[in-house]
């Protein structure tokens, strides 16, 4: 217990000493099928890896729920695993949007840690709730400390033949994110600028989820969500 307990200590002045990347910055936006390979072009121009060919992914993603008795809305978790290397799977937290005004992005409490493969097994065992599933592939591009993906998001393999289609959309999703400690509220500055740079190819906004449907619970958890439900 005291070996627990140290350890929570330490992880509580990590995250006061603001040492600890847990906040992510986001903006969000799709761009057609027939206009995504001019905004790799652009994006190999803009970003770090001029020279290099851009980075590629191919994601399998889970998406997880725990209802707390004490809390209105639920505890979000995501699994996350490559299905194109071997390399380890991926547990996220995402906490609920705050979405200031003030702010240029959409910013909410975000947690990343690598998790052995039974990770699934455990979080089931704890009463989380499978809601939803999808693969995403694309690239990842940097630009200093920004991340930005352009992802194809298709159903699970098995899923494609019941939906009738091998991909959600006749889109590509794009993200601009940038993980760090609380209290850099200047990153989203960067970002907006940077965003600028993509018009009029993609429009990167962030998203209020909660104007998006009545049911606010579902309409928060990400644009994947319409993907693949689970049935209850």
């Amino acid at each position: 217990m005291s070996q627990i307990t140290s350890s929570k200590e330490l992880l509580s002045q990590a995250l006061q000493s603001r040492i600890i990347p847990n906040q992510e910055y986001l903006l969000q936006g799709s761009i057609l099928d027939s206009a995504v390979d001019h905004l790799i072009h652009r994006l190999r121009g803009l970003c770090d890896t001029v020279d290099a060919s851009p980075e590629s992914f191919h994601d399998l993603e889970v998406c997880l729920s725990l209802r707390q008795p004490t809390q209105t809305a639920p505890l979000m978790l995501r699994v996350r695993r490559a299905l194109d290397r071997d390399a380890p799977f991926q547990l996220r937290y995402i906490g609920q949007p705050e979405l200031d005004r003030s702010r240029p992005t959409l910013v909410r409490s975000s947690i990343d840690v690598g998790c052995t493969s039974t990770i699934l097994d455990f979080l089931t065992e704890l009463g989380c709730r499978l809601d939803f599933e999808y693969v995403s592939r694309g690239y990842i591009f940097r630009k200093g400390r920004m991340k930005i993906t352009v992802s194809k998001i298709k159903p699970v393999p098995g899923k494609q033949q019941e939906m009738g289609t091998e991909s959600v959309s006749q889109s590509y999703l794009v993200e601009l994110s940038v993980l760090a400690p609380n209290g850099q509220d200047s990153i989203g500055d960067e970002m907006r600028v940077f965003a600028e740079q993509l018009k009029p190819l993609v429009q990167l906004e962030k998203i209020d989820y909660k104007r998006l449907g009545a049911d606010s619970e579902r309409t928060m958890r990400t644009m994947p969500q319409l993907l693949v439900p689970y049935a209850n």
